[in-house]
């Protein structure tokens, strides 16, 4: 496999199914950050594209059912906003429940020993208040829209009233939040040490690191899917009525 530097962290993405998992293993930003060429996303990970090259095709050669087993960008766009709230938003909203539980029990116990706990809590806090809402005008909004829109197209029919102008307009707001989201997903990381749990932590303590660590990855598979197909793809089928 011989991958161009100057193509975008986005663009691999795109074109390599197994290229996700790989980013998320070496902290590559696909999803938000996935506008910096190859080369220099690279670097700024500490990894040669060499060395990226053949994670890639190591990777290729595992049979793994994720995100990228299916090509969602030739499936219908009905079909990935399912695949999106039935994955990743149930997801979402029920490990926001679980973890602000945890998150308070883990900072009652070891808060005071490691105050670094008090920050994650608000990141937390402020990560889940921007969720939300952002998912509720998704799911009311957003992808409704977007699916009666390519009914229309598919019925010949004339498209359907869009009350927000165009969909560029609730997809350029979708994307500023999901920065706002992955800046404090960076923070959280930042201040847990990369989830490195320190050595008189409890079981609590442990689970709340992996499930904010597997939070974040779903998050940035969650993001990459809206970002660089569904929105784009809705885009371009409005331009084309």
């Amino acid at each position: 496999m011989i991958l161009s530097s100057t193509k975008t962290v986005r663009e691999i993405a795109l074109e390599v199914p197994q290229a996700t998992r790989v980013f998320e293993k070496l902290k590559i930003d696909y999803c938000c950050g996935g506008d910096k060429p190859l080369a220099e996303a690279c670097a700024s990970a500490g990894v040669k594209v060499e060395n990226l090259e053949r994670l890639l095709e190591e990777a290729g050669q595992v049979d793994v059912q994720s995100d990228g087993s299916t090509d969602f960008q030739k499936a219908r766009l009905s079909e990935l906003v399912v695949h999106i709230l039935d994955k990743h938003h149930v997801y979402t909203k029920e490990e926001m429940a679980r973890l602000e539980g945890l998150i308070a029990k883990v900072i009652a116990a070891h808060g005071n020993n490691h105050p670094e706990l008090h920050d994650i809590g608000k990141l937390f806090q402020q990560l889940c208040a921007e969720l939300k809402p952002h998912m509720f005008k998704e799911e009311q909004i957003l992808f409704p829209y977007i699916i009666e829109m390519e009914r229309s197209a598919l019925h010949n029919r004339p498209a359907p009233f869009a009350p927000f102008g165009t969909v560029n307009n609730p997809v350029r707001l979708m994307m500023m939040e999901h920065d706002t989201a992955g800046d404090l997903l960076r923070e959280l990381r930042a201040r847990s040490s990369n989830y490195m749990v320190p050595p008189d932590a409890c079981i609590s303590y442990q689970t709340l690191y992996q499930a904010l660590e597997a939070f974040e990855q779903d998050l940035h598979q969650h993001i990459h899917l809206e970002n660089n197909i569904l929105f784009p793809r809705a885009i371009e089928l409005e331009e084309s009525r």
